[in-house]
């Protein structure tokens, strides 16, 4: 039975270790902030996503196999593969901070007290595994230990939302090693434990950093190229909805992330985007189609602002309703989230912005103290006295909107529908003024 430590209580780290230990094996959850920790441990959650609290809960119950703890040498002494899982955020210059790592790196091998496999689970990039290996190499020299470890790459492929799901039904696990024995040992992990019957795809240590940031760039890129192909349809006369369905029934295309919106956000994209120029940038590149990608998304943001202020005939003093505040559904992560630059944007504008989330307004307040919005308990108390409704997010809560008693308490029957939830000529005949992305 494999043994495992967990180095980071983040997004990644929480539903690593919990889908770890429901599979029966025993997961030390280790993070240097104590008060997360706790609250850990009491089963509180820093983040939410579907499924996690419950299944955190179980694991962690006494004589269960999850502990969590801010003593890394006991979670590395009881361990025998090491899933480092800390964040590695943007810095100015679009470059990775690896810092996290390095530290936690160093850290390991203060506590070793024998061959441990070293995984690389954080997005990093390409070449950071031997910059690791050589950072843990050169502490063990200095403590004068002469312990073995393997270092391994297994990036993370979970989407907000839905991420318990995407870990027991993968579409793959990437395994990036030198020690064929040490790749197989993480293969093991999956395969054995977790049920795992997707492809295993064994790498490099630089391809398996690689494929991470190629996969999520290319989908940013897609996303990025139906959101310029639903602006020239709005001039054009032609439905996006329509033109995405016939391009996405072409198997080299595929469907997925053929959505125009109002740009995509999260932890991910943007910063993996932004990362992957900045090394292209950092080897003498000029990463043309990559720069594009992060302009368009930022200038389709700015489009839903102008769509905002076309339907309202101006913003100055007018009540505009956000439903949705988080960059998705699902999560209530507002990280790069379109729909909290577009209620900033707003509030400049001196626009009165009433914000309803069912998961995000609790982020959106922490993070933007100073902003001035007012905060609703529900999307009919966000939408009384409205002259402009703006679905933001696509909830499921929002599917069932009685548009009859939306049009009786709103001041101004107008709906912005950015995520093309709704059907147009329905909206239409209960007497609303509709516009989608790309369709009328």
């Amino acid at each position: 039975m494999h043994r495992i430590a967990i180095i980071g209580a983040g997004y990644v780290g929480l539903v690593t270790g919990a889908c770890l230990a429901s599979s029966g094996m025993p997961v030390h959850c280790c993070d240097i902030d104590t008060e997360k920790i706790g609250k850990l441990s009491r089963g509180i959650l820093p983040i939410y996503e579907p499924g996690l609290e419950e299944l955190i809960s179980d694991c962690s119950k006494p004589g269960k196999q999850l502990v969590f703890t801010t003593d890394l040498k006991k979670a590395v002494t009881n361990s025998d593969i090491l899933f480092i899982a800390v964040n590695t955020p943007t810095l100015e210059n679009s470059r990775c901070d690896l810092t996290h790592v390095f530290e936690a790196a160093v850290s390991i091998a203060g506590v070793m007290d024998g061959y441990k496999i070293i995984v690389i689970k954080s997005t990093v990039p390409v070449g950071t595994c031997r910059l690791v290996k050589q950072r843990i190499s050169d502490e063990l020299s200095r403590l004068g230990k002469s312990y073995g470890f393997d270092i391994v790459s297994n990036p993370e492929f979970l989407r907000e939302g839905s991420a318990i799901s995407d870990f027991f039904n993968a579409d793959r696990v990437v395994i990036g090693a030198d020690n064929h024995d040490a790749a197989d040992i993480i293969k093991s992990v999956y395969t054995e434990n977790a049920k795992c019957c997707c492809p295993m795809v064994v790498t490099s240590l630089e391809s398996s950093e690689m494929i991470k940031y190629a996969s999520n760039a290319f989908l940013a890129c897609k996303i990025s190229f139906i959101n310029e192909i639903a602006s020239i349809c709005e001039h054009c006369g032609a439905n996006v909805s329509e033109v995405s369905e016939g391009m996405g029934l072409d198997n080299r295309i595929g469907r997925q992330f053929l959505n125009p919106g109002p740009g995509f956000g999260g932890s991910c994209f943007p910063k993996d985007v932004m990362a992957l120029a900045g090394a292209a940038e950092s080897y003498g590149l000029e990463p043309k189609l990559l720069r594009s990608i992060m302009t368009v998304n930022s200038e389709q943001t700015a489009r839903m602002i102008r769509k905002i202020e076309a339907a309202t005939g101006g913003l100055d003093g007018k009540t505009v309703s956000i439903l949705g505040v988080s960059f998705k559904p699902g999560t209530d992560d507002i990280r790069y989230s379109p729909s909290v630059a577009i209620i900033k944007d707003l509030v400049s504008r001196n626009a009165a912005v009433r914000v309803y989330d069912p998961k995000a307004l609790g982020n959106l307040k922490k993070e933007n103290p100073e902003l001035k919005v007012r905060y609703c308990k529900n999307p009919y108390s966000c939408c009384s006295r409205s002259d402009c409704v703006v679905l933001a997010t696509e909830w499921e809560e929002f599917a069932d909107l009685d548009f009859e008693k939306l049009k009786s308490i709103v001041r101004q029957p107008v709906l912005l529908d950015l995520r093309n939830m709704y059907p147009p000529d329905y909206v239409k005949k209960l007497g609303f003024y509709y516009e989608g992305v790309g369709k009328k």
